[in-house]
C-alpha cells in the first residue's frame, strides 16, 4: 500500500514526478490537494484520471469539488490496486486533469513504476483438475534463468514449458495436454538468478479426460 500526495495550485505549470508502487498491492492512494488561488470562488471543479493501463484498477476515475472558495484547499483522493500482471520496472504515466467551471484545465502527470515481487512463488495451476488445458503461473523477484517442466508420476519428462531467461514479475504459461493421457502429473520449476540464488519447487496437477 502506498499513498502519494500532491498540492496543485491553479495557474502553475504542473511537472511530472515518479513514484514506485509495491507489486500486486491494494489500497494504494493518490491525493491531489487543489488550491484556489483566484480572487473568486470556484464551483464544481472536477479532477479526472486518464491514461490508465489495464493492470491498474481505480475505485473512482473522477472526483468533484462542489464549491472551492477563494484561498481554500480541497483534496481529491483516488484509491487503486495494482494487478500482479503489471510490468515490473517499466515507467507508465498517469494523467490527472483538473477542470474549472469556466473551462480552464490543468494537467498533473504522475510517472509510476512497479517494484519487483519480494519473493519467489510458484502458484497452483488453474483449473485443476483440467481438460485439456491449464495455466501454470509463477513470480520472480529478479530476472532468472527458468526451467519449467512437466513429469509423469514415475518421473519421466512429458514436456518442457519454459527454458531460458525470464524477467522479474509475474508469468503465466499454458499447457495443452490434448495428446497426453489422463492422470496425475508433477510440474517443476527451477529458477536461478545472476547471483546464483536457486529455487526448486514442485506441485501436482490432475488431468481428467
Amino acid at each position: 500500500m502506498r499513498t502519494i500526495c500532491f498540492l496543485i495550485t491553479a495557474g502553475i505549470t504542473l511537472l511530472s514526478s515518479q513514484h514506485k508502487l509495491p507489486f500486486a498491492s491494494q489500497n494504494n492512494a493518490i491525493e491531489l490537494s487543489v488550491a484556489n488561488s483566484a480572487n473568486v470562488d470556484a464551483g464544481n471543479v472536477t479532477v479526472t484520471v486518464s491514461n490508465v493501463p489495464s493492470w491498474i484498477r481505480f475505485n473512482n476515475l473522477k472526483s468533484e469539488i462542489q464549491n472551492l472558495k477563494s484561498g481554500e484547499v480541497s483534496t481529491s483522493r483516488f484509491t487503486f490496486s495494482v494487478d500482479k500482471s503489471a510490468p515490473v520496472g517499466k515507467e507508465h504515466t498517469l494523467q490527472f486533469v483538473i477542470s474549472s467551471p469556466s473551462g480552464e484545465k490543468w494537467t498533473k502527470e504522475i510517472a509510476i513504476q512497479i517494484a519487483a515481487p519480494e519473493q519467489f512463488e510458484l502458484y497452483q495451476n488453474y483449473p485443476n483438475p483440467f481438460n485439456p488445458a491449464t495455466t501454470i503461473s509463477f513470480q520472480l523477484p529478479a530476472a532468472s534463468v527458468v526451467s519449467l517442466k512437466v513429469f509423469d508420476v514415475v518421473g519421466r519428462e512429458v514436456v518442457t514449458l519454459a527454458d531460458g531467461i525470464q524477467e522479474a514479475g509475474y508469468h503465466r504459461i499454458e499447457w495443452n495436454a490434448r495428446n497426453v493421457a489422463s492422470g496425475m502429473y508433477v510440474y517443476q520449476i527451477v529458477a536461478e538468478t545472476a547471483e546464483k540464488k536457486k529455487e526448486i519447487v514442485r506441485k501436482t496437477m490432475l488431468l481428467l479426460k
